[in-house]
């Protein structure tokens, strides 16, 4: 079994090839599990190994795929898979082919132990206060609690996504009302597009750190940052402090371009974190067409921390 660490030299090349939007996890099992929206958005994948290198090689097998018409039929994007009360979900986001840009969160649930194995079951919808264009959601556990977050329209419909937390009162429903945690706002996130999506829980050092995505998903694509302390009310926006600057932008000099969409896990044995997102290689692309540009290619990178605990990601 290859347990080898991410090294300096991993960062520099692709991890795995035109998969947008990755999700790692690192489960109990022992395996990493890897999950993300392939560029033909029709299709739910999975691929495991013992190491996070060794997901570059690992096989893809296909757990569901869309349907031929209505709800989940078009725009399959951004899965993650999440083990939860001894079940397995995955939240994604689906358009319909009749009207694509008609995104909403779906369910799916499996109570196998193994996600490779047993029946996938459509769950339907996470519901959250009002019904609009909403994606990626991504679901973490703290104190004994789990929360989602997620991109959504405002009902104002001010900008294209903002951010919003919730409690789960169960896997497949929010306890609601939910709370807004930001906005479009800055001249970085608002670029192309007024866009805040792609949310990602890192808890270290006594802080909870989210980061997310702004811009269009050309090369402006970036990352932002919000924090908050462990111990405060974590559906109270004032608990939460948002970076003025992005902390992740296009590095011509690496050849990145567009990053963002990321994820976290860590190495085996716990101590060094990783960041797993996406980028091109290269600046040239039609924003009207980005999204169905193949080459968003996942990446990983060692996170380093600063002095007051917080991840630095350049």
């Amino acid at each position: 079994m290859n347990i080898t660490d991410i090294t300096e030299e991993d960062e520099k090349t692709p991890l795995i090839r035109q998969r947008a939007d990755p999700f790692v996890y690192l489960h109990s099992d022992g395996y990493y599990y890897f999950t993300a929206s392939t560029p033909e958005y029709d299709r739910i994948e999975l691929r495991r190994a013992w190491s996070v290198k060794g997901l570059s090689d690992a096989e893809p097998f296909v757990i569901w795929r869309k349907h031929s018409d209505g709800p989940m039929s078009y725009h399959i994007w951004a899965p993650e898979l999440h083990f939860i009360s001894g079940k397995w979900y995955i939240y994604f986001a689906a358009g319909r082919a009749e009207d694509p840009w008609w995104i909403r969160t779906w369910v799916l649930e499996n109570p196998s132990s193994d996600p490779f194995s047993g029946t996938w079951e459509e769950k339907g919808m996470l519901e959250s206060e009002w019904d609009s264009f909403m994606l990626d959601c991504t679901v973490f556990e703290h104190k004994g609690e789990h929360y989602a977050v997620w991109a959504q329209k405002r009902k104002e419909r001010e900008e294209n996504s903002a951010l919003y937390i919730a409690k789960m009162e169960s896997p497949i429903k929010l306890s609601l009302p939910q709370t807004l945690l930001s906005v479009p706002e800055y001249d970085w996130e608002c670029r192309g597009f007024r866009v805040n999506e792609g949310a990602a829980v890192l808890k270290r050092n006594g802080k909870i750190f989210v980061t997310y995505s702004a811009s269009a998903t050309d090369a402006t694509y970036c990352m932002g940052l919000l924090t908050a302390d462990e111990d405060s009310n974590l559906l109270d926006p004032k608990s939460w402090a948002k970076r003025k600057n992005p902390v992740l932008v296009t590095d011509e000099k690496k050849g990145i371009f567009g990053p963002g969409h990321n994820s976290f896990t860590t190495s085996r044995d716990g101590k060094e974190d990783y960041l797993i997102y996406h980028a091109r290689p290269y600046a040239e692309v039609d924003l009207a067409f980005a999204l169905y540009d193949p080459n968003r290619h996942t990446w990983v990178k060692k996170i380093r921390y600063d002095s007051d605990g917080s991840p630095l990601f350049m």
